[in-house]
């Protein structure tokens, strides 16, 4: 979800989605936690690999993956709900 959050907004290669994650919500994804992160998203069909002719390789999301991500964040918005009216009752 953090990284599909991370393309949502334009295409970046890694070292970015680690650093837009970081600045984004606190979170440090190390580099494999990304790179396997980033290659199950390729084979699902939710993110998609830019030509490059740089070092660096850009990832997109695609219409499948930004659909992925507002059910995933549907999802959370009620665990959040949820979360907040319990700790209001204790």
């Amino acid at each position: 979800m953090l990284v599909l959050l991370s393309l949502s907004d334009g295409a970046k290669h890694g070292y970015a989605i680690t650093t837009d994650i970081l600045e984004q919500t606190g979170v440090r994804l190390g580099p494999g936690t990304l790179y396997g992160s980033l290659t199950k998203l390729v084979e699902r069909g939710l993110i998609v690999p830019l030509p490059s002719e740089e070092r660096r390789h850009p990832y997109e999301v695609t219409t499948a993956g930004r659909a992925a991500l507002a059910t995933q964040l549907a999802t959370w918005s009620r665990v959040v709900q949820t979360g907040r009216t319990r700790l209001a009752q204790a």
